[in-house]
């Protein structure tokens, strides 16, 4: 991608409700715009990001056998009434059509997912079978802040999986959590599985996926000597206790945020719906369920708060734009070009700074701002054949033939 051929570009403006790190960053380098409180808009650089966590993630489902489908944000009330939902989750936003019908815009889909299968799991032969989407969600928060962190409208992998028992459920409920944290790890983020309640959900504990970061609204307590965390809403104990599980740890306070979770739904949703299967004893069976989300615009913010320094963004390669931000100085413009067209001829993601009357300083600024992980750059200084590499991650910088440059980006 050119600079000179987008109007989208990086500024130095804040916005007046740039609370936090990345509601600045996403704005500034040229991610995303505010449409209104709890409302973005996902600009070219934003939607090359989001679509790479996307893929992360389908990746990780697809292999734990999850069928992807969409499934419409535009829900009937009766599904809601159905399980309660419609009365009881303060969240909803509801709608009344000019017909005098009622709606529901979808905040999750338990109530879209499970009256689909009855249609498709008739017999014990059918399972075990999961579905998934990464979709929008609406949920009607009274005060949308932290940026992409927390709004009204918001991207969301949810999975919703179907069991004969509860141990073949809880197989895969390991599973996900294991591919949840594989996934995580592609994405440069360490994150931690804290027991909690089930909420709206289940009376049963569940796991949310926690990352270190002072914009969180959660608060949490994890080990510093094994793998124990718990969210403090559910816990009686403290900070600097004994770790309740391995006995050798002690117990950190810490702020974090929820960038994912997975939860035991038993077989609540298929009562609700009527949802059975003619089971190995040819009677009518309920499906154990389980549910699984995953928030991606958050995680996009999360990343955003956790990797990024007094220059701007720094995104882990895995997710990045570009991998390459090419600066061409002037009087080195054709090498420029030249190099910007091999690099697309070796599948090199590249954005080439080709803009006129803009300072070096100026490029050098944007260069940081948007965060991708090699800076090059080409000048007369430089000359022919040469060219100056940087990484994000670091003030060093290295002048190497153009001839080696693709194994200095693979390192």
């Amino acid at each position: 991608m050119r600079l000179s051929k987008t109007t989208i570009t990086p500024t130095k403006n804040i916005t007046r409700d740039a609370d936090t790190v990345n509601s600045r960053l996403l704005v500034q380098g040229g991610f995303v715009r505010q449409l209104m409180a709890g409302s973005y808009i996902y600009l070219p650089f934003g939607l090359r990001v989001l679509n790479k966590i996307r893929n992360i993630i389908r990746l990780e489902m697809d292999a734990l056998g999850g069928q992807e489908i969409s499934m419409p944000a535009l829900h009937p009330a009766k599904n809601w009434k159905a399980t309660g939902g419609w009365d009881s989750i303060d969240v909803l936003f509801k709608i009344k059509s000019r017909t005098g019908k009622d709606y529901a815009l979808g905040q999750s889909h338990e109530e879209v997912a499970t009256p689909l299968m009855k249609e498709f799991i008739n017999s014990y032969k059918d399972l075990p079978m999961a579905i998934y989407q990464i979709n929008w969600k609406f949920r009607d928060e009274l005060r949308a802040k932290s940026g992409i962190l927390r709004g009204r409208e918001f991207e969301m992998k949810d999975m919703y999986s179907f069991h004969e028992t509860r141990k073949d459920f809880e197989k895969f409920y390991n599973d996900v959590k294991l591919a949840y944290v594989r996934a995580y790890n592609k994405l440069g983020l360490e994150v931690k599985a804290t027991e909690a309640s089930g909420g709206s959900f289940s009376d049963k504990i569940s796991y949310e996926f926690m990352v270190l970061t002072a914009a969180g609204e959660d608060d949490i307590l994890y080990c510093n000597k094994c793998d124990y965390c718990v969210n403090d809403e559910n816990t009686p104990l403290n900070g600097n206790e004994e770790c309740p599980r391995c006995k050798q740890g002690t117990l950190v306070e810490a702020v974090a945020s929820e960038v994912g979770n997975v939860f035991d739904l038993g077989k609540k949703y298929a009562e609700s719906f009527s949802l059975t299967y003619i089971g190995r004893d040819g009677q009518p069976r309920y499906p154990v369920m389980g549910c699984y989300g995953w928030g991606t615009t958050r995680t996009m913010g999360v990343i955003v708060e956790h990797f990024n320094d007094e220059r701007g963004i720094i995104w882990p390669k895995s997710i990045a734009p570009f991998n390459v931000h090419l600066i061409a100085m002037r009087g080195a413009e054709s090498q420029g070009e030249n190099l910007y067209k091999l690099l697309q001829k070796e599948k090199v993601e590249v954005l080439l700074d080709d803009r006129e009357g803009i300072s070096a300083g100026e490029k050098f600024a944007s260069a940081d701002l948007i965060g991708c992980p090699y800076r090059l750059v080409v000048s007369p200084k430089i000359g022919e054949g040469k060219v100056e590499v940087k990484k994000r991650t670091s003030d060093k910088v290295a002048v190497v033939p153009i001839s080696s440059l693709k194994e200095t980006l693979d390192t």
